[in-house]
C-alpha cells in the first residue's frame, strides 16, 4: 500500500472482541470475534501496514493524508486537501491525527473519506481491497518504465479517488493499484489484510502498560503538575521543548513511546488534550495539566525523536530548575507577544538552567529543527549548507552569570514571527529585521565586555560535553527538502560550521519547532525562512569570531558569493562589531582547518564515531568505500541526495553504507533559484557506515567482488544515462521482485544497528529507476 496516492481511506469497525464495543464514532460490525481472534487478525494486518504501507503513508506528506501507521489513521481515511500547499493565502485547518478529531464522524466532517466500508455494506467492496486487487491484475514489471507509467514528483496532482468513483479510476489508471509504483503484496500478506477487513476490521485494546512504565508515567505526571508557580512555569518550559518527543522509560520497556500533551484534566483522570496549533497558544482553561499519552504508531525515521525518561533524568531536571535561587511571581500569560518569545515568557528561570536543559540532549534539540513535524521542508532547509558541523558555547562561559539579566534587557529585540500567527501581516517582517539588527549590536557589546574586549576568546569557549556528553559536537546533513542531524564530526572538514550559544539555540527552537505551523499560509512560511537566515548568519559569525579577522572576511566572501546588499552586509556588520582577534596562535593561512583540529582534540573524549568508515572490519571494503568518498565534481553531482549501499560477500554477510551528496552553492542566502546557485563542479560525496537519513533516493546491493567496479563506475558518472546504467547494474529497482525482501532486510538491519533510535524509512523520494 505504499504511496497510496489515491485515497484509500476508511472508517473501520471497532474492536468488538477485546474491547467489547465499537469505538466512539465508528459503526459496529455484525461479525463478533473472540479476544484472541480479534487480536490475531489485527496483529497480522498491522505487520503488513507497518512493513508495506507506512513506508509511504506515515508523514504529513503521505499521499491524500492517508496515514496507515495506526488503526485510527486507517479509520480516519483520506482527503483531497493537501498539507503542503505553497499557494495557500490563508492558514488551513489542522488535521493532526489523534489531535484535531477523535472519531470517524469528526474526520468525515473535516472532509476525510473511507477506505474501508463503514456504511454497513460488503467489506470486500472497500477501497482498500479493491486497490490491492487492481495491483494484482496489473502488477509492475521490470520490463516497464516506472518513470512513464507513474507520476512520482512530490508536487504532483494527487488522484484521491473514493469508492464510488473507483471504476472510473481503475479505467483511467489501471497500473495505479496499491502499493503504488512498487511490487504488489505476496499472497500471505494480502490475505492477512483481506481476512482482517472481512472480519470487520477489529481493533483490540492495546496491552496494559508494564507496572514499571505505569509507575514512571505517574511519577513524571505528578512532578509536572506540582502546584507552585515555579513548578508550573518549569513544567510549561519543559512541555514546550518536549512536545514532539517520543518519550520512553530508559531501562524498562524501551519500545513503548509517549507524547507529552496539555490536558484539561488532572493526573488520574482520562486525558482531555487541548488541541492548539502551537504549544504556547492560549489553552483557554484556568489551569493546564501536563500528561503523557501513549504513541501507538510504529516509529517513522523522519519523525522519530526519542527522548529518555528515568530517575536520573528527573533528578537532573530538579537540580537544574529547583536548586538555583530564584523567585516566580505571576505566571506569564499566553498573549502572542509573550508566549511566542521565550525570553519574555521564561525570564524568571535562570538562562543557564534553560541552556543546560537543552544542551543535555543537544542532538534532540537540533533534531526538532531538522525533523520536527515537517516532512517536506525545502523552504526552511535551503537556508543551510548541505553539510556543516555544530559546536556549542560552554554553559559556564564568561558572561553566562549575567546572561539572564542581559536577555531580559533585550527581550523586546528577540520577538519571533510566530507572534503574527499562521496568517501574518507581511509588514511585520521589517520590524523583526530591525529588531534583530539592534540585538546583534547589543550582543556583540555584551560578549566583548565578557571577554575583555574579545582578546580572551579561545577554543575553551566551546563546550566539551563535560568530558562525558556525546551531544557536544553534531553534524547536520541537508538532503534537499529533508535533513539529518547526528552526533560527531562526520566526514571531511566542511565548508562552514556554527558555534551556538543559548540565545541562538532557543530562537531556533521557537522559530522552527515551537513556532512553526505546517498548516500556516505562505507568508508565515516565508517569514520563518527569512528569519532563519539571520540565525544561520549568527551561528556562522560566532564560529568565525574564533578565526583571525582577515580570514573571517575571506571566508565570508566565499560563503556569500553573488550576494549583494543587505543580505551580505548583515554578516559583515556582525563581524565588524566584534573586531578583536582571538587569543589563538595560528600557524598557517588555513586557520579554519587548524581550528577544526584543535576543537576535534578538545572534544575527543566525547566524539561519536558511529558513522566513521574506519570501523569497517574488511580492509578491502573500507578501501573501496573510502575511494568513493573522495569523488568530487560532476560525478558526485550525478549521484542522488542519499543512497543506501549494501555490500554482500559470497557467504551472505553484508556491510551497509550511506552515500550522501554534498551539493555546493555559491550561497544559501536567497529564498529562490536554488538550482541557479548550484555549483556542480564543487559537489562532493560523503560516505558513512550504516544508515543515515530518512528518505533514501536509491538502493544498491553490490557483491563484494564487484565493489571496485561499482566505485569506478560511480566515479565516472557524467549524467543521467550513466547513472541509469549504474542503477540497472547494481540497483534494487522499484519494480524488482527483490524490492520488498531488500526493504525488510534494511529495516531489520537498521533496528539491530541503531536500536531505539531506528524508525522506518520513507520511500516517497525513491527515484524512478
Amino acid at each position: 500500500m505504499v504511496l497510496l496516492l489515491l485515497a484509500v481511506a476508511g472508517g473501520a469497525a471497532a474492536g468488538t472482541g477485546c474491547v467489547g464495543r465499537a469505538r466512539p464514532g465508528v459503526a459496529a460490525r455484525s461479525v463478533v470475534l473472540g479476544p484472541i481472534q480479534s487480536a490475531a487478525a489485527w496483529n497480522a494486518a498491522q505487520q503488513v501496514f507497518e512493513s508495506r504501507c507506512v513506508v509511504c503513508h506515515g508523514c504529513y506528506d503521505a499521499p491524500c493524508q492517508l496515514k496507515l501507521g495506526t488503526y485510527d489513521g486507517i479509520a480516519r481515511g483520506a482527503t483531497r486537501d493537501r498539507v503542503y500547499d505553497a499557494s495557500r493565502l490563508v492558514a488551513a485547518q489542522p488535521t493532526r491525527l489523534d489531535v484535531d478529531a477523535h472519531d470517524v464522524d469528526g474526520w468525515r466532517r473535516k472532509g476525510f473519506h473511507p477506505v474501508l466500508e463503514d456504511s454497513g455494506g460488503d467489506p470486500r467492496a472497500s477501497l482498500l481491497l479493491r486497490m490491492l486487487a487492481l495491483k494484482k491484475e496489473h502488477p509492475v514489471t521490470e520490463s516497464g518504465d516506472v518513470g512513464k507509467d507513474f507520476t512520482l514528483d512530490l508536487d504532483r496532482t494527487e488522484t484521491c479517488t473514493t469508492a464510488d468513483r473507483f471504476e472510473q479510476y481503475a479505467k483511467d489508471h489501471p497500473l495505479w493499484g496499491m502499493p503504488y509504483a512498487l511490487p504488489g503484496l505476496d499472497d500471505a500478506r494480502e490475505q492477512s489484510l483481506v481476512r482482517w477487513v472481512e472480519a470487520g476490521a477489529p481493533y483490540p485494546r492495546p496491552d496494559a502498560l508494564a507496572p514499571p512504565v505505569a509507575a514512571g508515567v505517574t511519577e513524571w505526571e505528578t512532578f509536572l503538575n506540582e502546584p507552585s508557580p515555579k513548578s508550573q512555569l518549569v513544567a510549561r518550559y519543559i512541555y514546550e521543548h518536549l512536545f514532539l518527543a517520543s518519550l520512553y522509560f530508559e531501562g524498562f520497556d524501551e519500545h513503548t513511546f509517549f507524547r507529552l500533551v496539555r490536558s484539561r484534566t488532572p493526573v488520574g483522570a482520562p486525558v482531555d488534550e487541548i488541541p492548539t496549533r502551537r504549544p504556547f497558544d492560549d489553552p483557554k482553561v484556568p489551569r493546564v495539566y501536563y500528561r503523557l499519552v501513549r504513541r501507538l504508531e510504529h516509529p517513522l525515521e523522519k519523525t522519530h525523536m526519542p527522548y529518555p525518561l528515568s530517575e536520573a533524568r528527573l533528578r537532573r531536571v530538579r537540580d537544574l530548575f529547583f536548586v538555583p535561587k530564584y523567585e516566580v511571581g505571576d505566571l506569564p500569560g499566553y498573549e502572542p507577544k509573550v508566549a511566542s518569545n521565550p525570553f519574555r515568557a521564561f525570564q524568571a528561570i535562570p538562562a543557564e538552567s534553560r541552556y543546560r536543559f537543552m544542551l543535555d540532549e543537544a542532538q534532540f534539540t537540533m533534531m526538532g529543527f531538522i525533523k520536527g513535524p515537517v516532512c517536506r521542508g525545502q523552504v526552511a532547509l535551503d537556508v543551510i549548507e548541505d553539510r556543516f558541523w555544530v559546536f556549542f558555547v560552554r554553559p559556564d562561559a564568561p558572561g553566562m552569570k549575567d546572561e539572564t539579566d542581559f536577555l531580559a534587557g533585550v527581550a523586546q529585540d528577540l520577538d519571533l514571527p510566530a507572534e503574527g500567527g499562521s496568517t501574518p501581516l507581511p509588514t511585520l517582517w521589517f520590524r523583526y529585521s530591525g529588531e534583530h539588527a539592534k540585538y546583534i549590536e547589543r550582543r556583540n557589546a555584551f560578549v566583548l565586555h565578557a571577554t575583555q574586549g574579545g582578546k580572551g576568546l579561545t577554543p575553551d569557549v566551546v563546550w566539551d560535553g563535560g568530558g562525558t556528553n556525546t551531544n557536544a559536537a553534531l553534524t547536520v546533513f541537508r538532503h534537499f527538502d529533508s535533513a539529518t542531524v547526528v552526533k560527531g564530526l562526520v566526514g571531511r572538514a566542511p565548508k562552514t560550521a556554527w558555534l551556538v550559544g543559548y540565545p541562538l539555540l532557543e530562537r531556533i527552537h521557537y522559530l522552527l519547532v515551537g513556532g512553526f505551523d505546517v498548516f500556516g499560509n505562505v507568508a508565515h512560511q516565508v517569514e520563518t525562512r527569512l528569519y532563519m537566515d539571520f540565525l544561520r548568519m549568527e551561528g556562522e559569525s560566532q564560529f568565525l569570531m574564533l578565526l583571525p579577522p582577515e580570514r573571517r572576511r575571506e571566508l565570508t566572501d566565499f560563503w556569500y558569493r553573488g550576494v549583494t546588499g543587505n543580505a551580505k552586509k548583515r554578516v559583515v556588520d556582525e563581524l565588524e562589531g566584534f573586531p578583536a582577534p582571538p587569543a589563538i596562535a595560528y600557524r598557517s593561512h588555513d586557520a579554519e582547518k587548524e581550528l577544526f583540529e584543535v576543537l576535534g582534540g578538545r572534544l575527543q573524549r566525547v566524539l561519536s564515531h558511529a558513522f566513521d568508515t574506519d570501523g569497517t572490519e574488511d580492509e578491502g571494503i573500507r578501501s573501496a568505500i573510502d575511494a568513493l568518498g573522495r569523488v568530487r565534481g560532476r560525478a558526485a553531482s550525478a549521484m542522488p541526495e542519499a543512497s543506501f549501499v549494501t555490500v554482500v560477500d559470497a557467504g551472505g554477510a553484508s556491510a551497509v553504507f550511506t552515500v550522501l551528496r554534498d551539493s555546493a552553492h555559491t550561497n544559501v542566502a536567497h529564498l529562490f533559484h536554488d538550482d541557479a546557485r548550484h555549483v556542480p563542479d564543487e559537489d562532493e560525496l560523503t560516505v558513512v557506515r550504516g544508515f543515515l537519513g530518512a528518505y533514501p533516493n536509491a538502493l544498491f546491493e553490490v557483491p563484494k567482488a564487484e565493489l571496485g567496479a561499482f566505485v569506478e563506475a560511480a566515479s565516472k558518472l557524467d549524467g543521467e544515462a550513466a547513472y541509469r546504467a549504474l542503477r540497472q547494474r547494481f540497483g534494487v529497482s522499484r519494480a524488482s521482485e527483490h524490492f520488498w525482501p531488500y526493504s525488510d532486510r534494511i529495516n531489520d538491519d537498521h533496528r539491530r544497528r541503531d536500536g531505539i533510535a531506528a524508525g522506518l524509512f520513507d520511500y516517497n523520494r525513491l527515484d524512478a529507476f
